[in-house]
């Protein structure tokens, strides 16, 4: 569609494009419109190189930045876990995607400025090259429609991803300042770290970032995944019956792998009760299904599939989307003889023999439970079981989680087990619990693992496939209700009230 106009011309660096604003939306505009002509710019360039008609050598562009200098410790309300830098300095990050990052950037930008009334929020181009790759999207095959020459000479025209820039020093906590005057970090992840994470979660989960909602369910069984499309299908249809259409309304459309969403016929506007999409021929890695609000506060379901690996893999993308809240929501080996299979495990602690996460969170740091995450799932557990207080005690325990990389565990000589389990006081086991939690510390996001008990392989109950899907099929549905519970009592919150400060440090990024 840029075929046949004159080139774009990127906003670059200098004196008239650098700008200050005490307004946040006025800020969110200037750095829109550096992104998008930067954006356009490599469009158009790549529009004519895969035309063979682009003659004027190397295309660059440059991401937009925000900066801000600060001349004293702020004064505010000490509940508060982000939206404020506690010492002066000058603090730089640079910015992408700001239609997909709007509403999270009016509030961070907002809070900055309140909190540091005497500031004011510059906004430039900055030094950081936006590679090809991120400026086509999430949707589009770099490859698929150039020649062998054409690939090979890509890289001489265009920027490609720089994996040198792309760490994730500031989250691990080891970012240094090298140079005195240098700016320090204003977010945990600057933009083409956050363009690659987009880039993953439409490879991984079979649907793009903009679908993803604020709160997270990860599971380790396609038995959620089914109960989840029958529910979400379920409310996306028409009631005549005013309660049960006001009840489904929450949401407004239900997203599956593939982009395909079903919009809520309960609700009035041109796609009422309408689908659109086409269903993925086969599923991706970890499939994510959406249950959307218009505010993006909705429920995001992942099958993670089993293993610390893929726990570390998509959480390490999900991340970037700032989410509100993640759970864990699977099954383990019950290690007490007094728990029945079906019962619940509430974590409050985690032994982390994952082996995953050891560079980027050492073993000797502590995952806590956060009192919010924890209130909510018990107060849902019992509301769905209609069991309060001492009576809860029957179905559920609270304890500790041993997380583990080697699922054939139950062969190891059988005294290693048992005494490392015994030690812990662990209640229960399993392969990614403990990987999630690490990943929501180390990311600032909150956290919470709620598991139902399989099997107890150290009782002599092996988990065997015709016991399992009877189990399952008993299960399943109570859980996932539970979880969904869980998560609405925590919206309810505010999230303002569940990003604890437990996860945030005496130096902290501003943004959440």
């Amino acid at each position: 569609m840029l075929l046949g106009r004159k080139t774009p011309t990127p906003i670059k660096d200098g004196l008239m494009t650098t700008k200050s604003f005490t307004d946040a939306d006025k800020a969110l505009h200037w750095v829109k419109e550096i992104y998008d002509s930067n954006v356009e710019y490599l469009r158009y360039a790549f529009q004519e190189f895969s035309h063979g008609k682009w003659d004027e050598g190397r295309a660059h562009a440059h991401y937009p930045y925000l900066e801000i200098t600060t001349k004293k410790a702020p004064v505010v309300d000490n509940r508060l876990s982000y939206g404020f830098l506690s010492r002066p300095g000058v603090y730089r990050t640079t910015l992408t995607r700001p239609d997909l990052y709007r509403a999270y950037y009016l509030e961070q930008f907002s809070l900055l400025l309140k909190n540091h009334p005497e500031s004011e929020l510059k906004v430039g181009v900055s030094d950081v090259l936006i590679p090809l790759h991120f400026a086509l999207g999430e949707n589009f095959h770099l490859e698929g429609d150039l020649s062998a020459e054409q690939l090979s000479r890509l890289p001489e025209i265009f920027d490609q991803p720089d994996l040198a820039i792309m760490d994730d020093t500031i989250p691990n906590g080891t970012h240094t300042v090298r140079r005195t005057g240098d700016h320090g970090p204003l977010a945990l992840f600057i933009a083409p770290r956050v363009d690659l994470s987009l880039q993953r979660l439409k490879h991984y989960t079979g649907t793009t970032a903009d679908h993803f909602q604020k709160f997270v369910i990860f599971t380790n069984y396609q038995f959620y995944v089914d109960e989840f499309m029958r529910l979400g299908q379920e409310l996306m249809s028409y009631s005549d019956d005013a309660d049960i259409a006001k009840e489904r309304s929450r949401y407004a459309s239900f997203v599956e792998p593939g982009n395909v969403i079903t919009y809520n016929a309960n609700l009035d506007g041109a796609a009422q009760g309408k689908a659109e999409g086409k269903k993925m021929p086969r599923l991706p890695q970890m499939p994510a299904y959406h249950l959307q609000r218009t505010d993006g506060t909705g429920i995001t379901l992942i099958n993670i599939g089993v293993g610390p690996s893929n726990a570390k893999t998509i959480t390490d993308h999900v991340a970037v989307l700032r989410s509100h809240t993640w759970l864990m929501l699977g099954h383990c080996a019950g290690l007490r003889n007094s728990q029945k299979l079906g019962d619940y495990v509430l974590a409050h602690g985690y032994v982390r023999d994952d082996n995953v996460l050891d560079h980027a969170v050492p073993l000797w740091v502590p995952i806590p439970a956060l009192s919010e995450i924890q209130i909510a799932l018990e107060k849902a557990v019992s509301k769905v079981t209609g069991l309060d207080d001492y009576e809860q005690k029957k179905i559920m325990r609270t304890g500790t989680v041993a997380t583990v990389s080697d699922r054939n565990w139950e062969l190891w000589e059988q005294r290693i087990p048992i005494q490392r389990l015994s030690q812990c006081r662990a209640v229960a086991l399993d392969m990614e619990s403990a990987t999630i939690a690490a990943n929501g510390f180390r990311f600032r996001v909150p956290y919470g693992t709620l598991l139902c008990v399989s099997d107890k392989p150290l009782h002599g109950q092996l988990k065997l496939p015709g016991m399992a899907d009877k189990f399952y099929r008993e299960r399943v549905d109570q859980h996932l209700k539970i979880g969904l519970m869980a998560m609405e009592k925590i919206r309810a919150l505010g999230h303002g009230r569940v990003h604890s400060r437990k996860l945030r440090s005496f130096n902290e990024v501003a943004f959440q």
